[in-house]
């Protein structure tokens, strides 16, 4: 079960994460997940272009993860998020702030562009539908890292 997409929900959360919160799992510290966010995001824009880095005879696969109510795996590292990436703001507030305007550019992007699709290293190439689905796959998983399943409960996207 995953949080609604929704930038409002994301900040008012994000706005309570302190820079010193310690995650449930993994290396990244709060910011870093943050900045980690955004470059998602630009990613989803083509802003920060990627290469398949799986088989593309297993993208199939990975697509029917990506549509399931499956979990993010914890502690897996992937090639756009090394845990010894720079942080590029100088404090949480401006990672946040970061984060708000490429969320903006994201939907300001697929507005202009419908048909887009943008390369996932894992994914393959994904509609703007496919990258919300991630989105919020991505991010819940990032807030239950941090602690704030409780909150992701009560914002379920609906199930028929």
């Amino acid at each position: 079960m995953f949080i609604e997409n929704d930038l409002s929900i994301f900040l008012n959360k994000l706005d309570q994460l302190k820079s010193d919160t310690i995650p449930n799992w993994g290396s990244m510290l709060p910011q870093r997940m943050v900045e980690h966010l955004t470059d998602t995001l630009r990613i989803a824009i083509g802003e920060n272009k990627q290469t398949l880095v799986v088989p593309e005879e297993k993208l199939p696969g990975m697509l029917r993860f990506l549509e399931s109510d499956k979990e993010m795996m914890r502690n897996v590292e992937v090639p756009f998020a090394k845990k010894d990436t720079p942080l590029r703001n100088e404090e949480m507030e401006l990672a946040i702030d970061e984060f708000a305007d490429a969320y903006l550019d994201y939907l300001e992007y697929y507005e202009l562009n419908p048909s887009k699709t943008q390369l996932h290293a894992y994914y393959g190439s994904l509609t703007f539908e496919q990258w919300n689905r991630l989105n919020t796959k991505h991010i819940t998983h990032h807030f239950k890292q941090f602690g704030f399943f409780a909150f992701a409960v009560l914002l379920l996207i609906p199930q028929p």
